[in-house]
């Protein structure tokens, strides 16, 4: 596999913006960058209609990637930049396609209104079936907002990076997210916030709310399990100051609550091989909707 950050682009301004962000971590990780288009053969009959002659299959399968392609080359100079052209469905050829890179972005529309992500068809269908990680960036993004702001409100891409948030399940921690989540705060020089929320379970739920001190008991035993999981990797990442948040409620808010302060929230999703079809999670699915950073999906088995 040669390593390679991709961006997957098709003209749209959350496309656009997502080639922007992963040339940002491409020079980060010291990894060229491709822009992917994929163009989706439409029925002879209709190809030959007259909005959709030749110049317009033009456009779509050259201009915009090598226009894209150019504009990149000039606000990241440091970049090598490269342009590949595929054939079928976007959802499919993307997400078989990504196997092998290093990390796939995407771009998704913001919610109107407030932040967050709007995930289309393609988004949702490639960040369930892929198995390397996917990052989810909303149209609009600029690359210096992942960067903490001067005195005056402004963001610049020389000043520090916010911190990297990662979403952490004690009762199953995957070393892939994990290690993921570190190695993005280490390219980054920042910090790492790592997020657990925690429920009681079923049998405690009545008794709970009237007990303080058994409250106080979970909140502890929470909080020590989270510390026990990220021990070994205090100490294989030294150099990256971790805060550890071990909260009572629901993950998914927490994590969108922190996603506000964050210049990447990182989630993991398990791979599932089923005639069922793919599923992303309940807490990964709404992160990816209401986060206002960028989420990178880490797929574990």
């Amino acid at each position: 596999m040669v390593r390679t950050v991709v961006a997957g682009i098709d003209g749209s301004d959350e496309s656009l913006a997502a080639a922007d962000w992963a040339a940002h971590e491409a020079n980060l990780r010291g990894l060229p960058l491709k822009l992917v288009h994929v163009w989706e053969p439409v029925p002879e009959p209709v190809a030959q209609a007259p909005l959709l002659g030749a110049e317009t299959q033009q456009h779509w399968t050259e201009r915009i990637p090598r226009e894209a392609a150019e504009s990149l080359r000039l606000r990241h100079p440091g970049v090598h930049v490269t342009v590949e052209q595929l054939s079928g469905s976007p959802r499919e050829v993307l997400a078989d396609a990504a196997q092998d890179w290093e990390l796939l972005v995407l771009g998704s529309r913001g919610m109107s209104g407030f932040g967050g992500f709007l995930l289309g068809s393609v988004g949702h269908a490639v960040v369930a079936q892929a198995e390397r990680p996917v990052v989810l960036v909303r149209a609009g993004e600029r690359a210096a907002d992942g960067h903490t702001t001067d005195p005056s409100g402004a963001t610049s891409a020389e000043a520090p990076f916010r911190p990297v948030v990662l979403g952490l399940d004690t009762d199953s921690p995957h070393d892939t997210v994990i290690e993921f989540a570190f190695d993005a705060a280490v390219r980054r020089s920042s910090g790492l916030r790592v997020v657990h929320g925690w429920n009681p379970p079923p049998y405690y739920a009545y008794g709970l709310a009237a007990d303080v001190g058994l409250h106080e008991a979970l909140s502890k035993q929470q909080a020590a399990e989270l510390a026990e999981v990220l021990r070994p990797w205090r100490q294989k990442f030294p150099t990256v100051e971790v805060v550890e948040q071990s909260r009572y409620g629901s993950a998914a808010n927490h994590l969108v609550g922190a996603s506000r302060d964050a210049s990447l929230v990182v989630v993991g999703r398990r791979i599932r091989r089923n005639p069922f079809g793919a599923h992303i999670g309940t807490v990964t699915h709404a992160v990816l909707h209401h986060a206002t950073a960028p989420v990178a999906v880490v797929a574990h088995g």
